[in-house]
């Protein structure tokens, strides 16, 4: 491990942490923005982890986990280096916005350029200053506005590695999503960086049992890599991999009035909501077409026909739904708020 930890011209010494800020433009008024770095090195050797938050500027969730992440005792028994972006998205972030001013969504941009458009270039900033310097990364993320997630990860499941990494960190769920072209983490494996997509809660809201899943799987993931010693998290759960997901969608447009929620138990011909009229009759029923267990939910009761509504995530064998939605039932509602 080198004596300097470089980021930004910035020398970090080991042992030691800093707060660095790395230019990324100016608005109209010629505020300067910078992309936030909290720098923090261990003083035994080891792994490069970055944990993010923020991609997309809504969704706050992932920005008080790497808060809560970064402020907790057990940060200053690791080794290696970590490397933590509360706000990815400082532009969208500040207008409480999805997306980047020019209305791109900077999780299509990476690796970016240094000469293209507003998200190509702090994707490129970030590619070089904190993709290229690492082994292993979280990018956390919530559900959009108006739909809330479980707490789930999202990864390839073309790797073994990736799926033990996966399972390590504790998340109810563990679904296969492929890789998207110009996403955070499409190029992160592109450089081998073995990198896992949290999701849990919805955008604009916070939800501390949702933070505290993504607390406790991240310093989960330090203790699988090697940056702290055995025994350093409590696992909230155990992992449940899911065989594949589907959303289920509105049979017409109406108000909806949920029977089931996040973490529910369902089976093929289970009732998941009632769509009624401006009267007040009901104008169809919303029924699961298979065995599963809800792992996202849209909270806008009034629909158009197609909108999707239940994300529903199948597994191999039902004895696995019903462990999966006794384990949801015992760990406690503040998940589901």
């Amino acid at each position: 491990m080198s004596d300097n930890f470089e980021i930004g011209g910035i020398a970090v010494p080991i042992g030691q942490r800093k707060a660095i800020d790395l230019h990324l433009g100016r608005l109209y008024d010629y505020t300067e923005l910078t992309l936030p770095v909290e720098v923090i090195r261990g003083v035994e050797p080891g792994p490069t982890f970055f944990i993010s938050g923020a991609v997309h500027g809504d969704e706050l969730i992932g920005t008080a986990i790497v808060k809560k992440i970064i402020n907790d005792k057990r940060v200053k028994k690791l080794k290696g280096t970590l490397l933590a972006i509360p706000i990815v998205n400082v532009f969208g972030f500040n207008n409480l916005s999805r997306y980047l001013p020019d209305r791109r969504d900077l999780n299509r941009c990476f690796p970016g350029t240094s000469k293209g458009s507003l998200g190509s270039t702090i994707a490129n900033l970030f590619t070089n200053e904190i993709l290229k310097k690492c082994q292993y990364g979280i990018d956390f993320h919530s559900g959009a506005i108006h739909r809330s997630n479980l707490p789930q990860i999202r990864i390839s499941f073309e790797r073994d590695s990736d799926k033990d990494l996966a399972e390590a960190f504790g998340a109810p769920v563990v679904l296969n999503s492929k890789l998207r072209d110009g996403s955070l983490r499409d190029t992160a494996s592109d450089h081998g960086v073995q990198t896992l997509l949290f999701e849990g809660g919805e955008a604009l809201r916070l939800n501390e049992g949702v933070i505290r899943f993504g607390v406790n799987g991240a310093f989960a993931i330090m203790e699988k890599i090697g940056m702290l010693p055995p025994g350093s998290h409590r696992p909230v759960s155990r992992s449940y991999v899911a065989h594949s997901s589907y959303w289920v969608r509105a049979p017409s447009a109406g108000m909806i009035r949920l029977t089931r929620n996040l973490g529910s138990k369902v089976r093929e011909g289970t009732l998941l909501g009632q769509l009624t009229d401006a009267f007040g009759h009901t104008v169809r029923k919303v029924i699961a077409p298979s065995e599963g267990v809800v792992i996202g939910i849209s909270k806008l009761p009034l629909v158009n026909k197609g909108d999707a509504l239940f994300h529903i995530a199948t597994f191999e064998d039902s004895d696995l739904v019903r462990r999966l939605a006794s384990e949801l039932n015992d760990i406690g509602d503040d998940l589901y708020v």
